[in-house]
């Protein structure tokens, strides 16, 4: 499934260059366990659903709910149990662990808490997994439409167990975009909103969906042409970072780098609109100093 520009012809070979061509011992071990957890924690989502939640407030408009403490507990159970020397760094509980483990756990029990406490059913769990030689594999599910995406270094990227791909798309006229405002957009809101203007006015049309986790996911097998969004938390992306790269694609920071997880910004396309994207988010950037 892709979108309406069609895919390219050059995604594995942007894959293998983006992952090296590596292979892991155990990488076919840790896809799975991020398989196994999201689908446990998505159980949890699934079976909460359409039943009275119990809602706290993190932020002015940041929400956690009694789902997303369940379904972390169960993902963190089970993550526990089967690898008990690594460590966890979770939306919910925070980090855990030692810094020298070998493996470390990103984990968000449900990105897309608003969607979900307000009945909407665009929600997904997260399930990352980062070894010394960085993001080895990842998983986010979607629970209520049992779509499983999963992604391991060198392996590619799949929907189900099916291979996808970015899509082709080359021109920011012919593109679907999708981004997310951050939980401060009311006390800061100059540039996601220069941004997403920006975008309005070049692309065919932009969506707010409410999840990064499925932003991602989506990106990375075409629904979306791409993605972008700032001051997100490590959890919202990691596997999001993996799936993309793994379907050809590639995902940036702001500035062109790699270092996505330590600043929250994200930029993601195939490798025809990515550095369009980049242009886009240089010159609302450039205006705002």
């Amino acid at each position: 499934m892709i979108s309406s520009c069609a895919a390219g012809s050059g995604w594995l070979s942007s894959a293998r260059q983006r992952t090296g061509g590596t292979h892991v011992a155990g990488m076919d071990e840790l896809r799975e366990a991020c398989a196994e957890a999201a689908r446990r924690g998505g159980r949890i989502l699934r079976d909460k659903w359409g039943t009275r939640r119990t809602i706290e407030f993190k932020g002015g408009i940041d929400l956690v709910t009694d789902a997303d403490k369940a379904s972390e507990a169960v993902l963190l159970e089970f993550l526990r149990g089967r690898f008990p020397q690594s460590a966890v760094l979770a939306e919910e509980s925070g980090a855990s662990g030692s810094d020298s483990a070998e493996l470390r756990w990103y984990v968000d029990p449900l990105d897309g808490t608003t969607n979900y406490a307000h009945g909407l059913p665009i929600f997904a769990v997260n399930v990352a997994v980062a070894d010394r030689e960085g993001l080895a594999a990842g998983a986010t599910y979607d629970p209520m439409r049992d779509e499983l995406f999963l992604s391991a270094r060198g392996r590619g990227a799949t929907l189900n167990g099916e291979p996808i791909q970015v899509s082709g798309c080359a021109k920011l006229e012919e593109a679907l975009l999708c981004t997310g405002f951050p939980y401060d957009v009311h006390q800061n809101p100059e540039l996601p909103l220069g941004l997403f203007r920006a975008f309005i006015l070049r692309s065919r049309a932009v969506r707010r969906l409410g999840s990064a986790a499925l932003d991602m996911a989506y990106t990375a097998m075409g629904r979306l042409d791409g993605f972008w969004e700032a001051r997100l938390k490590p959890w919202d992306i990691a596997p999001g970072i993996l799936l993309v790269r793994e379907a050809g694609g590639i995902v940036t920071d702001f500035a062109g780098g790699e270092g996505s997880i330590q600043s929250g910004e994200i930029s993601a396309a195939g490798p025809a609109l990515h550095p369009k994207i980049q242009a886009v988010i240089a010159e609302v950037r450039g205006a705002g100093r």
